[in-house]
């Protein structure tokens, strides 16, 4: 079902590439439209929840899709951040733990649907998501601002930490479920 929330939706999956380009090309103006498109697309990830709330457009494509949208921008981002080299050394781990709590708990979820098990967001995980967003956001700043690594890598580390105590209870709550 398309509606004005999956519509934002699937345009926020449509802008990646374009954004990941952006953030590739060695053009001078190039990362300022990287910034504002990451801002554009980072406020259409509220923006499509609160329309689907607001004016009752929540349906089961855009549970399924919205969440999708989330991993497939942060997945490319990190991408792109690292071929920039905005993260580097031993930072490189927090994008990979991030990316494995983001497969585990997708996975839990295809394990647990057909047994009738739902994975509700918690707050915590809205906040780690959030968290991710601000973090990406101030990173992508860095070929204008590149005084704004340090910042970004700061809350890189934060999302991280809530990506693990996120993971940790999806998976400690969904462990009776398991065979």
């Amino acid at each position: 079902m398309i509606n004005f929330a999956n519509a934002l939706t699937i345009a926020r999956i449509v802008a990646i590439p374009p954004l990941v380009l952006l953030m590739l090309s060695p053009l001078p103006l190039a990362a300022w439209g990287a910034i504002v498109l990451y801002a554009t697309i980072a406020f259409t990830d509220w923006l499509d929840g609160w329309v689907a709330r607001t004016f009752n457009q929540m349906s089961e494509f855009g549970r399924f899709l919205d969440p999708i949208a989330d991993k497939i921008l942060v997945a490319a981002m990190f991408i792109a951040l690292v071929a920039n080299d905005a993260i580097t050394g031993w930072w490189l781990s927090l994008p990979v733990i991030i990316l494995t709590r983001e497969f585990l708990v997708s996975g839990l979820r295809e394990f647990l649907g057909p047994k009738g098990v739902t994975v509700h967001v918690s707050k915590l995980a809205k906040w780690k998501t959030t968290a991710q967003m601000v973090a990406l956001g101030v990173l992508t700043m860095v070929p204008v601002f590149p005084h704004a690594l340090s910042g970004g890598l700061l809350l890189l580390l934060l999302a991280t930490g809530l990506t693990v105590i996120t993971g940790w209870d999806y998976m400690r709550g969904a462990k009776g479920h398991f065979d």
